[in-house]
């Protein structure tokens, strides 16, 4: 099941101050693990920004046995070892400069489907719940995969409602294979992989869920997807963090406004704000970005048009109206032709967007919807 390269890649990945981008490095150089764990000591002056420091625990034997013990783990307990410089990773994970070296695996995977990270505060609300309930509903005949983190609130939400609509789901774990965290979802994480999901990480067993491993660990939800979907966070919330490692790779985001008074809607209000993410409007629209074409039509709208005409102030209907005649307008171009500055012009087009009246691409342009 598995190889000696596996075992001197586990060996290399635990040596103090190889990381993920290092190891990469080494493995490209001398071909493969083993071969960079017996020459690169002897050669590592001959290699660019490689220091004696840097190499000094390649070769020791405490974690070649480490490693062995590894392999007796992932042996017993059915977890498959993807190496990146074999080409195992997720297509688009492996597209990432700093994609994990190794990535552990439990259940099946099809990389063949689309997938769609969706992620979120631990202390959803009512309003969360029900979008994403809404959202699973819409797209089940879709034949997408989901990702989230198989944390408590949204990620727990999502993983269930998959499983509820059939469709596969991909927990990213931020600790290794020995436990569950948290333990509240180890029937949850069972059930994925009954239900055809996986569970991944890039931690070996060794790894308790410390606290800077929740963030490592969204990098991997962020990467594997074209597109990520933040539904509820706060300001500094994780998925922040999330969306931000999916703007790095120039990866699709998308946020779930909410009442600017709401503490779990902030934060996805202001990475709409600062054009990190387009307002998801209706679910329909999301469905369309999406690229998803034989999803159920949704009509309704998040923000529903009525026979009321919602009355515009003198600076939200200037703006509207210079975007109607010119759309796909920048910022810069809107500043040109009104009398206000653009710290001023981005809150009213914010408030639009929460109108429905505008959306948001990337490079700041606007158009009417």
């Amino acid at each position: 099941m598995y190889s000696e390269e596996h075992l001197y890649a586990i060996a290399l990945r635990e040596c103090n101050l190889i990381g993920d981008i290092n190891f990469y490095k080494l493995v490209r150089i001398f071909g493969s693990a083993k071969n960079a764990w017996e020459n690169t000591k002897n050669e590592y002056k001959k290699l660019g920004g490689f220091g004696h420091k840097m190499v000094s625990d390649i070769g020791n034997s405490q974690h070649l046995k480490f490693a062995e013990k590894e392999l007796e783990f992932c042996e017993k307990n059915n977890i498959k070892i993807n190496l990146r410089h074999l080409h195992d990773l997720p297509q688009l994970l492996n597209e990432c400069d700093d994609a994990p070296a190794i990535l552990y695996q439990k259940g099946n995977f099809d990389d063949s489907k689309q997938k769609i990270s969706i992620v979120g505060t631990r202390n959803m609300t009512s309003y969360g719940k029900q979008f994403i309930q809404d959202f699973f509903e819409e797209t089940k005949s879709c034949g997408y995969i989901s990702v989230s983190g198989l944390a408590l609130g949204v990620d727990k939400e999502v993983h269930e409602q998959s499983i509820h609509n059939q469709i596969p789901t991909i927990a990213v774990l931020a600790h290794g294979f020995h436990l569950l965290y948290p333990a509240k979802n180890r029937k949850l994480s069972e059930k994925i992989i009954e239900e055809g999901g996986t569970l991944f990480t890039e931690f070996n067993s060794s790894r308790k869920p410390d606290r800077e491993n929740f963030i490592q660990r969204n990098r991997i939800v962020a990467g594997i997807s074209p597109s990520t979907i933040v539904v509820e966070t706060a300001f500094g919330g994780g998925s922040i963090s999330t969306a931000t490692f999916a703007n790095n790779y120039n990866r699709e985001v998308f946020a779930l406004p909410g009442k600017i008074t709401d503490k779990q809607s902030q934060g996805c209000n202001h990475l709409i704000f600062q054009n990190k993410a387009t307002t998801i409007s209706t679910i329909k629209d999301l469905i369309d970005n999406l690229g998803f074409n034989n999803a159920k039509s949704k009509t309704e709208e998040l923000f529903p048009r009525n026979e009321i005409s919602i009355q515009l102030t003198e600076n939200q209907e200037l703006i509207f109206n210079v975007i109607v005649n010119h759309p796909q307008i920048s910022l810069d171009d809107i500043v040109a032709k009104i009398n206000l500055s653009s710290h001023k012009i981005l809150p009213i087009i914010l408030e639009l967007e929460l109108l429905g009246k505008l959306k948001s691409f990337s490079g700041r342009q606007f158009v009417v919807i």
